[in-house]
């Protein structure tokens, strides 16, 4: 089984998997008790659109995924803010309108090419070195911020009103988190892809949750159960010639499911 590590490519898709199994679910876990899993869906789409630029312009695709998922994130937060719209109808707002762009963007340059069906459903073989410098160097960024506002974040996700009587920014921090789900999408795309990036970000989360362990232990339990879905899935597409993306999150499914039977049975 080793021998896939005498391949460079394999080295650097199994690198940058663990860093995002890392840092995905953790900032996830966030996002799920805000009630906010549309969140990662709609920050994909919107790095789509940075794809799309990146692509038609010749420039560094994940950079301009980043910076787009970064100004979506800010302008859906102050919108939020105003309470003039829903927060789930914001969502679906940038969700649909950034997509209703990248596929404008698209055409007009031509359509569908196989970079950005890489982006789109993830692909091993493209991550680059460069790629892994930045994915390993940005999750440690996020994961240092979650730890330093750990007990911030978690106040603002739970509940907002009481963090800001409390006497926490909660619009500040708030806005900060969304920020870092933006990052984390952003960088992520590269394994799983844009159209899968929210399962990876939801479905470990949620397996977790099934446990009711609390807030530490369903955050470390679905960082295990991300990283057995990243490194089996990987394992799997390699061996079968499957797309990384989609194997990724159809073993996190089967993890789901298997956490729902364990439940019925204790």
């Amino acid at each position: 089984m080793l021998d896939l590590f005498q391949y460079d490519f394999m080295i650097r898709a199994f690198i940058a998997g663990i860093a995002v199994a890392l840092v995905a679910p953790t900032i996830g876990t966030f996002l799920v008790v805000r009630r906010y899993s549309l969140m990662a869906d709609t920050l994909a789409h919107v790095s789509l659109v940075g794809v799309a630029i990146g692509l038609v312009t010749k420039t560094q695709p994940v950079l301009m995924a980043i910076v787009a998922a970064i100004i979506a994130a800010v302008f859906i937060e102050k919108l939020r803010g105003t309470k003039r719209v829903f927060g789930e109808s914001i969502l679906a707002l940038f969700l649909s309108g950034s997509l209703a762009i990248a596929s404008v963007i698209i055409s007009a340059a031509g359509g569908f090419n196989m970079s950005l069906l890489n982006f789109l459903f993830g692909s091993i073989t493209t991550v680059t070195q460069l790629d892994v410098y930045v994915i390993v160097a940005m999750s440690l960024v996020i994961l240092f911020t979650i730890f330093v506002f750990f007990n911030k974040f978690f106040l603002v996700s739970f509940d907002e009103e009481l963090a800001r009587t409390d006497g926490i920014r909660a619009k500040a921090y708030s806005t900060l988190l969304v920020v870092l789900a933006a990052v984390t999408v952003a960088l992520s795309m590269r394994i799983v892809g844009v159209l899968l990036i929210g399962a990876l970000m939801v479905i470990p989360v949620i397996t977790a949750i099934q446990f009711s362990r609390g807030f530490r232990a369903t955050i470390l339990l679905s960082i295990a159960t991300s990283f057995m879905s990243v490194v089996v899935g990987l394992l799997t597409s390699y061996y079968f010639s499957l797309a990384s993306g989609g194997t990724i999150v159809v073993v996190a499914l089967l993890l789901f499911l298997l956490s729902i039977v364990f439940n019925k049975k204790t």
